[in-house]
């Protein structure tokens, strides 16, 4: 199995390292590593923007986003919901083995 190494530093200087698994079907790695990038300085530029939002809100709103995503892929229903649930499960349980280089602080 092919891994994405992503390393990313939250808006208040932590960095975190990830190894995430990468589907069997993952078309570009570089392009996965691209849009990863780019959807998490928009949320944390829109949280800025926004004010103070609630983890559970913004988790949700993700999530979601997914939904709308995998509803719009012209394909079998249960073939894309199998994928995104695939894919979503396989990046969750690469949390197991995510390095903080600092310290943890606040509430999840």
């Amino acid at each position: 199995m092919d891994y994405l190494p992503f390393r990313f530093t939250t808006p208040t200087g932590d960095a975190i390292s990830f190894e995430f698994p990468l589907h069997p079907e993952t078309g570009s790695a570089t392009r996965v590593h691209q849009l990863l990038e780019r959807v998490l300085q928009t949320v944390n530029h829109e949280i800025a923007l926004l004010g103070e939002t609630r983890n559970g809100d913004l988790l949700q709103a993700l999530a979601m986003a997914i939904a709308v995503r995998t509803e719009m892929i012209p394909a079998d229903p249960e073939l894309t919901r199998g994928l995104a649930r695939d894919v979503l499960e396989q990046a969750l349980r690469s949390l197991r083995s995510a390095r903080h280089d600092t310290p943890l602080a606040g509430h999840a």
